[in-house]
């Protein structure tokens, strides 16, 4: 069983104005939906907590994106940017103030409408309770101001053009005239939420909640009268129930998926991974042998990635790239001009030992190579115990690296332990993951920038971080582009981190009751059901059958 989890939420813009027209979340027009509730596990859990506080770390799932909404969705599987609460936004003043134009006719579930003084004082209330702003926004911004009868004006300290993610796609507003009179908002449970989203909360015990279709809401109401969460804390009852037919959507490892679940009603049950990011192999780089480019460069070589994909990962996850970039969803971000080499890598042992012997290692009696100063290519390889397919891919990589003659033992340490390590650079090989967004600027700004709590490896670079910067004060598509053009070459070719395998996001789904999922050919969100706000853009899209 497969017990990790590996759920992202970065998102950044990349433009300079946005209009977007034809909003996705809502829905084609259908006959009213029957009374068969969509059923769904949200992943594992313990008993429900009856919670809809949108600022509580552990608010059931749905609190965010059904009921609660930020301005903008930014899709991290396809190129869609859906407005929400926000119609529209604008980068002037150098790339120094943001103006969001609000949706017209958007309300609050008890009527009334969102306006301007809503969203200012969302953003006020993190600024007074810091302990909520997780995203350090009010780091970045001087002021939120309202203006006019429709629009929010950001001021930023200075151009800070990828950070606008966080204000249009992580912040979620709450209606004034209720959480104004609440004294400390991370104290409260919310158990009648009064949100703007395309939900109710309607019922709720330990074992199961459910939520029913908003009629106030802007996009119309959803096809979908009613979801029903439900409890399940083992992975075996879960898929139980999924293969019974008993669940509609849910989010499960399951090995050997075609026979244990579609099979058993082909005509309806389905699943589509998405990719959710780049799985690097993490290399120390103040370990003098783990600088050296060619060391590096041979661990890349002599690493099988195949195997970890059909063996580790069932097939499920396909083999990284040399730049990291996230394919399919970020090809359009790839180099014209990027030299073969840095698009594929390729599994060649023989390579690998001519890179270190060229570079003056050789190989000493336990048939380890030594490097010129008498120091064996021997390291320790981290992993969190429990997490059974990285488990089995670090065994693997093992194995491989052994075969050319570099000695790794693989430690399987509890998730905290490994996590610290990495965090404060206490240890030499690392498998983990890395960032993602709907442009690769996050991925490169978690991996590159010095200091960031992504960069595990501990880069640090002039060019690089000159590119990051410039990607960071423009606006301009363009100049964009050519930032990452420059960064991806750099990172191909340097690999401060070694990209194995793509992350997969769980997504099992059934079309006997509701049809309209999202699938590979139709990336239009995020899959799963703990994807906020995504699974309120999923829902939407939703038709009884």
């Amino acid at each position: 069983m497969k017990t990790k989890s590996r759920k992202w939420a970065a998102v950044v813009s990349s433009v300079g104005v946005l209009t977007i027209a034809g909003c996705g979340a809502t829905t084609p027009t259908h006959t009213a939906a029957p009374s068969q509730p969509l059923m769904v596990i949200p992943g594992l859990n313990g008993a429900f907590q009856d919670n809809f506080n949108p600022y509580s770390p552990s608010a059931l799932s749905g609190t965010l994106g059904l009921i609660y909404q930020p301005l903008f969705y930014f899709n991290l599987v396809g190129t869609q940017t859906y407005p929400l609460l926000g119609q529209s936004y604008a980068w002037s003043n150098q790339n120094r103030t943001l103006t969001v134009t609000l949706r017209s006719g958007a309300k609050w579930s008890n009527g009334t409408p969102v306006t301007p003084q809503d969203v200012v004082f969302s953003f006020d209330l993190l600024q007074k309770f810091p302990s909520l702003d997780g995203n350090g926004i009010w780091k970045h911004v001087t002021s939120i101001t309202a203006s006019g009868s429709n629009q929010v004006v950001f001021q930023f300290k200075t151009a800070d053009v990828p950070f606008a993610s966080f204000l249009l796609g992580q912040t979620y507003i709450v209606p004034q005239s209720i959480w104004s009179k609440i004294p400390n908002p991370s104290k409260v449970t919310n158990a009648k939420p009064v949100g703007s989203g395309p939900y109710l909360a309607q019922s709720f015990t330990p074992e199961a909640y459910t939520f029913a279709a908003n009629p106030n809401y802007w996009g119309g109401k959803p096809k979908v009268a009613t979801l029903k969460y439900l409890d399940y804390t083992g992975n075996q009852s879960a898929t139980l129930a999924l293969t019974s037919g008993k669940i509609d959507w849910t989010d499960l490892f399951i090995p050997h998926i075609n026979r244990v679940y579609v099979s058993k009603a082909p005509q309806y049950n389905h699943y589509w991974f998405s990719t959710g990011g780049t799985n690097m192999l993490y290399p120390n780089l103040k370990n003098p042998l783990l600088a050296n480019l060619a060391v590096r460069q041979a661990i890349s070589y002599a690493i099988n990635r195949s195997q970890l994909s059909t063996v580790g990962e069932y097939g499920y996850e396909a083999p990284a790239t040399p730049t990291g970039l996230v394919l399919p969803p970020e090809k359009s971000w790839i180099d014209p001009n990027l030299p073969a080499q840095d698009q594929s890598f390729q599994y060649d042992p023989a390579k690998a030992v001519q890179l270190l012997t060229q570079a003056g290692f050789k190989k000493n009696s336990q048939g380890i190579f030594v490097s010129p100063s008498g120091q064996p290519l021997s390291f320790t390889l981290n992993v969190p115990t429990g997490w059974t397919d990285w488990d089995t891919d670090c065994s693997l990589i093992a194995q491989d690296l052994k075969q050319i003659g570099i000695a790794v033992t693989v430690s399987q340490v509890s998730f905290g332990t490994y996590y610290s390590d990495i965090t404060t650079g206490h240890y030499q090989l690392a498998m983990s993951w890395s960032s993602m967004g709907p442009t690769p600027y996050y991925l490169y700004q978690g991996l590159l920038s010095p200091g960031n709590p992504g960069n595990f490896e501990q880069w640090s670079n002039p060019a690089t971080t000159a590119a990051l910067q410039a990607y960071h004060n423009t606006s301009s598509s363009t100049a964009q582009h050519q930032a990452i053009y420059q960064l991806e070459k750099t990172f191909a070719a340097n690999l401060p981190a070694i990209p194995l395998i793509y992350g997969a996001t769980w997504f099992e789904y059934s079309t006997k009751h509701f049809v309209g999922w999202p699938t590979a050919n139709n990336a239009y969100a995020q899959p799963a059901p703990y994807n906020y706000p995504a699974e309120a853009i999923v829902v939407t899209h939703l038709r009884p059958r």
